[in-house]
C-alpha cells in the first residue's frame, strides 16, 4: 500500500507562486512594516489561528529546521524545460548535465556563504554539510534563538485532537537574504511524516539532515527486526476466475470468483503484452529505475533473489544509498521502518519482475518526513544516477506550506531538464471525502511535473492473458450467516487516487484530453488532473512478493498478495525502461509523450463496462498469519464509482489508461 504522508491541516496557503507552474491561486506575499526585513508568504499554517492557540513551545527546546535556496535563472530554466520535454520542440530530449545545471541555474557558493553567515550569526548551529547543488543549509537550535531570529513567537495549537507547534506569524528574515530563500521548512508540526496507512501516533519535527547518503551496510543486528509476518488465506485463485465460491452466496446475481493468490511476474508480462519482448532482449538492460522510499531493509537482497530464483527471473542488480545508521532504527519509531521494508520489498520485486534485466538502485530516506525524502530524490537528480524514478508514498491532498511546496518543486525542475521521469502513486483512499471528508486529489501525484499512476483492478487468465482492466475502486461486505453484510456493493473500503487539483492549473499535455467535466470540476480556471496513466493496484488482483518476515512460529521467508497504488507506480516504471531501451534514450517526463497517445490502441482504455467481474471472494486470516483464531470471509466489490469514476476516454481513475503491450513500446519508441 502506498505510504501516507498525513497533515493536520484544512487548508494550508501555497504562498508565492511557483516558478513554471501555474498555481490555481497563488497567495500573494507579505512584507513587513520594517525595510529591514521581510515576511515569507505562507510560512505559518493556517490552522495556527489564535482559536486554535493552546500554550507555548518551552524557550530551551532544541528544533532542526532546513533553509531551501533559490534557483537561479527561472523563467529561462522553465523556457527549456518546455523545449526538451515537448515532443514537437526540436530541442526535444536535449537534457543536461547536473554539472550543466549547477553551472546555470543551481544557488551558488555566494548564496550559501550568506545563509550560512545569518544563520552563524543569529546563534544557530549550521550543518556543514550542503548538497552539491547547494539546494539547503539546515540548522538547529533552541526555541528562544528561531523566534528572536524569524520574528514570531512558536506556540502551541490544538488540530484534529493533536497538539502541534507552529510560528503565530509569516517567518521574518533578512531583507539581504530574502531574495536567496525559497523557503524555511521544520519549523511547524504539520505531522509532516509519509507512513502506513495504518500507523497512529502524532509526529515530532524531523532533526535537520546533517549528512548526506551513504552507501549503508547492516553491521550490527536492526533494531527493528523483519516486519511481522503476514500470509494470505485460502482458498484463493492461482489465475482470475480458476476457483469459483459456490459455497457463499451469490452477488451480483452470479457466484464470484476467490479472489487470485497474487500474480506473478509471468503472468503480469502477458497480461501487459510484454513478455515476448523481455524474451527477445527487450529487457531493461541498460536503464537504470531508482526507488525512493523511507529506511531501508536489511534482507532486501537475499529476498529479491529467492523470489527471482523462484519465479524464473534472473538475480537482481542492485544497489542502494542509505544513511549510516539506518538499521538500528526501533521498531518503535512512530514512521513504522518495518512498513516501510514492505513497501520497498514490493517496489523493488515489481520493477524486477517487468525490467528484469535493469539496474534498480534504492536510495533510502533518513526517516518518513519530506526533508529526508526530498534529499534522497535530490542524490539520484544531482548525481544523475537513474533516468526513472519511482515512489510510492504521498501526502493526503495538497495541504503544505510554500517553502516545502516549493522545495518539493525545483527537484522536479531538475529532474525534468537532466531528463529523469519522476513517477508517484497517486493514493490508495480515491478521492478522499471517505477519509478527509472533501474530495481531493494527493500530492506529490498532482504536480504538473511528475507522471501520476493510478491504480486498476486486473484480470489474468490461465494463459497470462489480459482478460479485463477495471477502475481499481473497492467496497467491502461481510459473510454473516448466509448474507453479506452490508448488501453488495458493500461500504467502502479504498481506491486509486486521482480527481483534480485546487492548487495546480491545468497543464498544457492534458488539454484536449481531459473532459471540461473533471478539469472545471470545481469551476472557474481549470485544474490539473490525476492520474495520467495507471497499472495493477487493486489488492484484491495483486501481486504476489516475497519476503522475511517474523512469524509466530519463526522468522523465513514467505509470499503473500499485495497491491495499492505503490504496486502501481513501479510496474509503470519498469515498463518504462522497456520503452526507453527500445527509444535508445531516456523519454525524462513522460507526461507529453504519453498524452499524445491518447485515445491509440497503445492504451489500453480502462472503462466501466456491463460483462466485467463485479467482485472477488476473498478470506483473511483474522491474526493476519494463521487460522488460529478464526477467518473472515469477504466480498470484495470491483470498480464502485465514487466522485470520481471510470468512462470512455480519460477518466480520474486510471488517467488515459494502461500500457498495452507491442503497442506501447513500438509508438513510444517511434517504431509502430
Amino acid at each position: 500500500m502506498q505510504r501516507r504522508l498525513r497533515r493536520a491541516l484544512s487548508a494550508a496557503t501555497a504562498g508565492a507562486a511557483l516558478a513554471a507552474i501555474t498555481l490555481v491561486a497563488p497567495a500573494g506575499a507579505a512584507t513587513t512594516t520594517s525595510p529591514a526585513a521581510t515576511a515569507l508568504p505562507g510560512s505559518t499554517p493556517t490552522w495556527a489561528t489564535p482559536a486554535n492557540q493552546v500554550g507555548s513551545i518551552p524557550n530551551d527546546q532544541r528544533k532542526g529546521f532546513v533553509v531551501y535556496l533559490k534557483l537561479r535563472q527561472s523563467d529561462q530554466l522553465d523556457a527549456q524545460i518546455a523545449a526538451v520535454t515537448d515532443p514537437a520542440s526540436a530541442n526535444y530530449g536535449s537534457y543536461l548535465s547536473p554539472a550543466d545545471f549547477r553551472a546555470q541555474y543551481a544557488p551558488t557558493a555566494d548564496d550559501v556563504a550568506a545563509i550560512r553567515a545569518w544563520l552563524t550569526q543569529a546563534g544557530f548551529t549550521v550543518s556543514s554539510h550542503v548538497p552539491q547543488n547547494n539546494r539547503w543549509v539546515a540548522a538547529t537550535g533552541t526555541v528562544a534563538q528561531i523566534e528572536g531570529a524569524f520574528g514570531a513567537q512558536l506556540r502551541a495549537y490544538k488540530v484534529a485532537g493533536d497538539t502541534l507547534p507552529a510560528p503565530d506569524a509569516n517567518l521574518q528574515v533578512p531583507s539581504d537574504v530574502a531574495s536567496r530563500i525559497a523557503g524555511v521548512v521544520g519549523l511547524d508540526g504539520s505531522n509532516r511524516r509519509i507512513r502506513p496507512l495504518d500507523a497512529t501516533g502524532t509526529a515530532t519535527p524531523p532533526s535537520a539532515p546533517d549528512a548526506g547518503p551513504v552507501t549503508g551496510t547492516p553491521t550490527t543486528a536492526p533494531d527493528a527486526g523483519p516486519s511481522p509476518g503476514f500470509r494470505n488465506a485460502p482458498p484463493c485463485s492461482n489465475y482470475f476466475g480458476e476457483k469459483i465460491a459456490r459455497n457463499v452466496p451469490r452477488a451480483f446475481g452470479a457466484f464470484q470468483s476467490y479472489a487470485p493468490c497474487g500474480y506473478l511476474p509471468d503472468q503480469l508480462e502477458g497480461a501487459y503484452g510484454v513478455k515476448n519482448a523481455i524474451r527477445s532482449g527487450l529487457d531493461g538492460r541498460g536503464q537504470t529505475v531508482a526507488i525512493v522510499d523511507a529506511f531501508a531493509s536489511p534482507t532486501i537482497r537475499q529476498d529479491v533473489n529467492e523470489y527471482s530464483r523462484r519465479h524464473g527471473l534472473p538475480p537482481v542488480r542492485y544497489q542502494q544509498i542509505v544513511p549510516d545508521g539506518i538499521f538500528d532504527v526501533p521498531a518503535d519509531n512512530e514512521c513504522d521502518p518495518q512498513g516501510w521494508y514492505g513497501e520497498q520489498t514490493l517496489d523493488v520485486e515489481a520493477v524486477h519482475s517487468m525490467a528484469p534485466k535493469a539496474d534498480e538502485l534504492y536510495v533510502g530516506g533518513q526517516d518518513c518526513y519530506d526533508e529526508a525524502l526530498i534529499g534522497a530524490l535530490n542524490t539520484i537528480v544531482d548525481g544523475g544516477l537513474a533516468q526513472i524514478v519511482t515512489n510510492s508514498y504521498g501526502d493526503v491532498g495538497e495541504d503544505l506550506d510554500a517553502g516545502l511546496l516549493q522545495a518539493w518543486n525545483d527537484t522536479f525542475r531538475q529532474a525534468a531538464i537532466e531528463g529523469i521521469g519522476m513517477y508517484f502513486s497517486s493514493g490508495d483512499d480515491g478521492d478522499e471525502v471517505a477519509d478527509v471528508g472533501v474530495r481531493t486529489v494527493d500530492f506529490p501525484a498532482s504536480h504538473p511535473l511528475v507522471t501520476a499512476v493510478g491504480g486498476t483492478s486486473l484480470g489474468v487468465g490461465r494463459g497470462d492473458d489480459y482478460q479485463f482492466e477495471t477502475g481499481w475502486s473497492t467496497a467491502t461486505s461481510t459473510l454473516s450467516g448466509n448474507a453479506w453484510d452490508p448488501a453488495p456493493p458493500g461500504d467502502y473500503l479504498y481506491g486509486g487516487g486521482g480527481g483534480t487539483s485546487q492548487l495546480f492549473a491545468q497543464p498544457w499535455y492534458q488539454r484536449g484530453v481531459v473532459p471540461n467535466q473533471i478539469s472545471r470540476y470545481f469551476g472557474g480556471q481549470k485544474g490539473r488532473a490525476v492520474p495520467d496513466v495507471a497499472a495493477l493496484g487493486d489488492p484484491q488482483t495483486g501481486m504476489r512478493v516475497g519476503q522475511t518476515q517474523e512469524f509466530s512460529d519463526g522468522t523465513y521467508y514467505d509470499e503473500y498478495r499485495i497491491g495499492g497504488t505503490s504496486l502501481s507506480s513501479p510496474l509503470m516504471a519498469g515498463i518504462m525502461a522497456l520503452a526507453d531501451q527500445a527509444a535508445g534514450r531516456p523519454h525524462g517526463f513522460a507526461n507529453p509523450a504519453l498524452y499524445r497517445l491518447a485515445g491509440s490502441p497503445a492504451l489500453h482504455d480502462v472503462q466501466r463496462t456491463p460483462w466485467q467481474p463485479k467482485a472477488v471472494v476473498r478470506v483473511n486470516y483474522l491474526n493476519g498469519e494463521n487460522a488460529a483464531d478464526g477467518t473472515a470471509t469477504l466480498l470484495r466489490s470491483l470498480d464502485v464509482p465514487t466522485t470520481i469514476f471510470t468512462r470512455p476516454g480519460y477518466d480520474d481513475v486510471t488517467g488515459i489508461g494502461s500500457p498495452n503491450g507491442p503497442g506501447f513500446l513500438g509508438a513510444l519508441s517511434g517504431r509502430r
